[in-house]
């Protein structure tokens, strides 16, 4: 029986500027990690819960795009204070909600931040172009204008940040948001939701509601829902790709992972060793940049992996909620907690020596949250499964490779294509990796190579679908739309006409 927190928050969803009570009859327990404790109860809301916000969401729009572009950047520098003066309070909520590290949530927290500096800058990056002359007496111009109402829906692992890659560069775009928070996640969003209103954006601009798969199927059939951005599984992400296009909207879905860190027999290995075990066990596994697969080329498995299992096998896990500063928290729950055991099983079933079983932390405090530590692989095969799938969670297969071009070539076998790193002294290796991976993300000796906001997040392959990506230039090309003019005027033949005409002396 899972206890339930005396103060559990009952979510409401924001609508036209006011917190308001869901239509739904069914809710999903929103749980502490680190203790197992419910914490919150979100509502599985669906299409009357959504065309409410919509409809706030399409009337604020209406005024909104017509609000200058330097006076709704001005509204992000205000919430980008209020995000700064609150950042601790909204990192403690990340790690409460989702078990997250203190320092891994504020570190997230700030690179959410970092898209609303990117967003405060949009009056410059929204300029359009213009040439005159392009034939005689024909000039030309391109302006951008915002789409409408954009919708977001955003994963589990990431509560503050990956919601944050969305609105704040949709709504200085002109558009107004309609959010939809992960359901096990929702509190993060909620407050910062507040934050805004106090920034001082209008009424309806921006809204929040929950729910699951009714919830989104409403988001992409909705009319008036013009745009939608998503990040989560590949499974999903195509679903709504596919789904979301066919009814009209623009979609940018980002999928997930299977990461690749390619190690060189001149690494540096004490380097090497430190920053893979960043990579694959920072946030529990629980990112779609996780470094979830080595390959160690040649002689470079021998001294990285005794180095890699000593080092990770020290490790502290343990509840992040607290007064304790652990390596790595809990996953987010006891169904995500099962799902990557049995994919540990399976890996184990499937041939490959688990060098470092995690496992056993799960045993030792099964009762206290939804523990699992660091588990590494060794031996794996390409055709297991634990290679070829995404576990989402603290385990690192590690695939021997005889030369570079072996290591690269177990790339071009995967389905996805988000991040890829090598960890070598040689520019000629870095070089011919960089330029032939498969995947739209390089890391040379960086362990996690996601981009900062100003630069798009380009996953490749089955870990995108859409032409534009999230964050960047790219993300406000997605967030509006050209239109182009191409203006003549002749001079009048009305010989009544007085009005003096300017002509250039010869």
């Amino acid at each position: 029986m899972v206890a339930t927190s005396a103060t559990a928050t009952k979510c409401q969803l924001l609508i036209g500027g006011k917190w308001v009570n869901s239509d739904a009859t069914e809710h999903q327990e929103v749980y502490n990690p680190s203790t197992g404790e419910v914490i919150a109860l979100t509502p599985m809301g669906g299409r009357k819960d959504l065309d409410r916000a919509v409809e706030a969401a399409h009337k604020a729009f209406l005024d909104w795009k017509e609000v200058p572009v330097v006076e709704r950047a001005r509204v992000m520098f205000k919430f980008k204070a209020l995000l700064e003066a609150n950042y601790e309070e909204i990192a403690r909520c990340v790690t409460r909600e989702h078990g997250k590290t203190l320092p891994e949530a504020r570190a997230s927290v700030q690179r959410g931040i970092e898209v609303v500096e990117f967003a405060c800058g949009i009056p410059s990056l929204m300029m359009g172009e213009s040439m005159e002359n392009i034939a005689r007496n024909v000039d030309c111009e391109t302006i951008r204008h915002p789409l409408g109402v954009c919708a977001g829906i955003a994963p589990f692992n990431f509560p503050a940040m990956v919601p944050l890659w969305m609105y704040p560069i949709a709504i200085t775009c002109g558009n107004s948001f309609v959010l939809k928070p992960s359901e096990k996640v929702p509190l993060s969003s909620m407050m910062i939701g507040d934050l805004l209103s106090q920034a001082g954006l209008p009424d309806g601009v921006f809204n929040i509601v929950h729910g699951g798969k009714d919830c989104v199927d409403a988001i992409i059939e909705h009319p008036m829902i013009k745009a939608i951005s998503f990040v989560g599984s590949t499974t999903i992400a195509k679903y709504i790709y596919q789904n979301g296009t066919a009814h009209g909207k623009r979609v940018q879905a980002a999928g997930g992972a299977k990461n690749h860190i390619i190690i060189m027999p001149d690494a540096d290995i004490e380097q090497t060793v430190q920053a893979l075990q960043a990579s694959a066990f920072g946030c529990a596994g629980e990112r779609c940049m996780a470094g979830s697969l080595a390959i160690p080329v040649g002689e470079a498995a021998e001294e990285l992996i005794p180095q890699l299992v000593a080092s990770s096998g020290k490790m502290s896990v343990g509840p992040t909620d607290g007064d304790s500063n652990p390596d790595m928290g809990p996953l987010v729950s006891r169904e995500h907690l099962n799902k990557v055991k049995s994919l540990i099983e399976k890996g184990a079933k499937e041939g490959a020596a688990i060098a470092l079983d995690g496992r056993e932390i799960a045993a030792a405090k099964a009762d206290k949250g939804f523990f699992l530590g660091p588990t590494i692989f060794d031996h794996a095969k390409p055709e297991m499964t634990i290679v070829k799938e995404e576990i989402f969670g603290p385990v690192l297969s590690v695939v021997r490779a005889r030369t570079l071009e072996d290591a690269i070539e177990v790339g071009k076998k995967c389905p996805y294509g988000n991040g890829a790193v090598i960890y070598t002294n040689s520019g000629r290796s870095a070089r011919e990796f960089k330029r032939h991976f498969n995947a739209g993300m390089i890391g040379v000796n960086v362990g996690v190579p996601a981009p900062m906001a100003w630069f798009p997040f380009t996953g490749w392959n089955n870990s995108f679908f859409g032409d534009l990506h999230i964050q960047g230039s790219e993300g406000i090309q997605f967030y509006t739309q050209q239109k182009m003019t191409m203006t003549r005027w002749f001079e009048p033949k009305n010989a009544s006409f007085q009005d003096p005409i300017w002509k250039p002396k010869n």
